[in-house]
């Protein structure tokens, strides 16, 4: 009789590292919405710290977002008074994100929280087995880091 399928599937490095991926996304989903965010506006908000003053078309490249996605989210953060949103000095035309400082403190709350997830998923490895998994991670992630 043959194998049955999930043996075979469940020794696939892409099946092990989708699960891996999920238990993540679950543990800082949860760390982030006990602060009030969901894991997309986290990801935003860090976007436009780090590239602030920002054009909204600017910054949905930046996180290879849909630009409707990056209204949305943008709409639900200045609604919180988390950004806000001015004409881009550069082109009047656009707009420029900014994050309030509400939103900074908000932010380093978030960062500090998708730590301890992170270190609760990674807690299983030793600390030289976790940067030699990074290492790899990046190495077949085809990001540089």
């Amino acid at each position: 009789m043959a194998e049955a399928p999930l043996p075979a599937i469940r020794s696939l490095p892409s099946w092990l590292l989708g699960r891996a991926a999920a238990r993540g996304r679950t543990l800082v989903a949860g760390a982030l919405a006990a602060e009030g965010l969901k894991m997309w506006h986290h990801v935003v908000l860090s976007a436009v710290r780090d590239l602030a003053p920002v054009a909204q078309a600017d910054l949905g490249r930046g996180v290879r977002l849909d630009p409707k996605d990056v209204v949305g989210i943008l709409n639900d953060l200045q609604s919180a008074g988390l950004v806000e949103r001015a004409p881009d000095p550069r082109d009047r035309r656009k707009n420029a994100v900014s994050l309030t400082e509400e939103g900074a403190r908000l932010l380093v709350r978030c960062e500090k929280a998708a730590r301890e997830a992170n270190d609760e998923l990674l807690a299983p490895l030793s600390a030289a087995e976790r940067d030699q998994f990074m290492g790899l991670l990046i190495r077949i992630s085809g990001t540089d880091g």
